[in-house]
């Protein structure tokens, strides 16, 4: 799904934030871009229609260019958790190049993050998108509230899947670029296979996130 434009020797990398209603996928997503240099990002933009919220914002607007000449530009969206709003994920969802999806570590949220993980697996296969390919990473937030799984608990139940689990407390910072470097990493793994990357644009993994990160 990586949108490679040869001719203009320019590669747009789209990376979406997913889970349930009200598991920190914004608070994510704006704790990330206040923990960026200012260089690296553009404004916070937010898509509003009947109580649809989708934030989004360009991450190294001008790109960052490897030493085969080629620019990578990122863009990072979220989309909303309401189950009434599917159809605005399906279209957020379309053409992504990696996901994080963000679980609520609280104990009462069980179902919620199930149901919302399914959800994705379907509107996944909608766009034509194949979650045994596409990079993805299990960011279990909010670790900072009372009542939640322990870590152990998530990790036995997620112990047979084959994505990494991360945790995190966006509203205080934790995990939130950890989680992140995880998933840069997955998507560089793929593009290293499906374009020789690392030989073809003299880039290195390491030298990649380190790029992205500033």
């Amino acid at each position: 799904m990586t949108e490679l434009n040869e001719q203009q020797q320019r590669l747009t990398i789209k990376l979406v934030y997913y889970g349930p209603a009200l598991s920190g996928k914004t608070t994510n997503l704006t704790r990330l871009h206040d923990m960026l240099a200012p260089e690296l990002k553009g404004e916070m933009m937010t898509l509003e229609t009947e109580g649809d919220r989708t934030l989004f914002f360009d991450l190294l607007p001008l790109g960052f260019t490897a030493p085969s000449g080629l620019t990578i530009k990122f863009k990072l969206f979220t989309v909303p958790g309401q189950v009434a709003h599917d159809g605005t994920r399906k279209a957020v969802l379309s053409r992504a190049d990696g996901v994080m999806f963000v679980a609520d570590s609280q104990a009462n949220q069980i179902y919620n993050n199930g149901a919302s993980f399914d959800n994705l697996i379907a509107n996944a296969g909608m766009v034509g998108l194949d979650l045994a390919t596409l990079p993805l990473v299990v960011q279990f937030n909010k670790r900072d509230m009372p009542d939640i799984l322990s870590e152990q608990q998530i990790l036995e139940r997620w112990s047979q899947a084959p994505w990494p689990v991360y945790f995190a407390s966006a509203l205080e910072g934790s995990g939130v670029l950890e989680s992140f470097d995880a998933l840069l990493a997955r998507i560089y793994d793929n593009l290293d296979a499906e374009f020789s990357f690392g030989g073809q644009h003299g880039l290195s993994r390491a030298a990649f996130i380190a790029a992205v990160r500033g």
